[in-house]
């Protein structure tokens, strides 16, 4: 019926003209922007309508073209200095092994031969202290002003998770949140840094939103686990960051398969090649799978991430991969 109506309008106005043509029962409401009222065509057009089987009455309505206000350009940014590539790793639900593998990324660089950051964003849950070693140890600095980055391995570091007692919950709005990431982020002594990342806190929120807006992000990896629930969720991620025009690096497949050791059987445990199907279908490149293994687990909670633990193991080789093609489409 709609098609049919459209039809018989286009006799009488351009298509530019027809906003919206909206049927309730037997009643059609047929909405015009950008065109001059002439009461000799909206009646012919109403009568043509209205002879139509099933069509009672017909409303014709007049708008003003809609004008987009364009959002006044971002005048303040978060000054990172020293740092060339900001990138995001994020996941559109918790529990898919995000901060592990922005860990483990950020290690994988730096084997890569850059100058490596990694910067804890997940405010309400940081854990980047734990898998980096430094839990309890508060931050350094020099002037009163500017904290000191941690180093570990040639990654240098920050994160809320050093101000704080590990079992203290932080209670605080979107607002107060994105202030405290904005001063730890713009006021620690970074030096000089070819690619930092951050970690980003699960969902589509404030922060994410935030970071997106006040910093120049040169892209984002999504990471999710092969099921059917977590990729809903990715897929949410993927769109949320390219809203705000954020560019898509591509997905990682976290925890995507598990091989016996004692008989060496894979178990696609959480499904087989679920995230490397949803890339495809979004258009966003699949950067890898990482297996679900005790090793990255145990390294991870024992501040020795699988990175510089095993560096001969599968599952480091896994993520240098996926390193290397982040490496390729940063340009460095």
């Amino acid at each position: 019926m709609e098609d049919q109506i459209r039809e018989i309008a286009l006799r009488f106005f351009n298509p530019g003209n027809i906003e919206s043509i909206k049927l309730f029962g037997r009643r059609v409401i047929i909405t015009l922007q950008n065109a001059a009222e002439d009461s000799a065509r909206t009646e012919a057009l109403k009568q043509a309508v209205a002879a139509l089987e099933g069509v009672d009455k017909v409303a014709v309505v007049y708008t003003a073209v809609k004008k987009v206000e364009k959002l006044a350009p971002k005048t303040d940014k978060y000054e990172v200095c020293g740092v060339k590539k900001i990138i995001g790793v994020a996941s559109g639900k918790g529990g898919v092994g995000k901060s592990t593998t922005a860990v483990n990324l950020a290690l994988a660089l730096a084997n890569l031969g850059l100058k490596t950051a990694i910067f804890d964003a997940d405010i309400y849950g940081p854990s980047i202290p734990t898998m980096l070693g430094y839990e309890g140890v508060p931050p350094v600095s020099f002037d009163g002003k500017i904290f000191e980055a941690f180093d570990y391995r040639n990654v240098k570091s920050m994160s809320i998770g050093t101000l704080l007692d590990k079992s203290q919950p932080l209670i605080w709005r979107g607002a107060k949140a994105c202030g405290a990431i904005e001063q730890l982020l713009t006021e620690t002594n970074w030096g000089e840094v070819d690619v930092m990342v951050i970690d980003m806190p699960p969902g589509t929120g404030d922060i994410q939103i935030t970071l997106s807006q006040k910093l120049d992000l040169d892209g984002v990896v999504i990471v999710s686990t092969p099921q059917d629930i977590a990729l809903i969720d990715a897929v949410k991620g993927v769109n949320m960051f390219k809203r705000v025009d954020v560019p898509i690096l591509g997905i990682v497949e976290n925890m995507s398969y598990y091989i016996c050791e004692k008989c060496g059987h894979r178990a696609d445990i959480f499904g087989h090649e679920g995230a490397k199907k949803t890339a495809e279908e979004i258009g966003v490149d699949f950067l890898g799978e990482i297996p679900l293994h005790y090793a990255i687990r145990e390294n991870a909670d024992n501040g020795t991430p699988i990175v510089f633990a095993e560096p001969e193991s599968p599952h480091t080789k896994a993520y240098e991969d996926i390193a290397a093609k982040v490496k390729d489409k940063l340009g460095l």
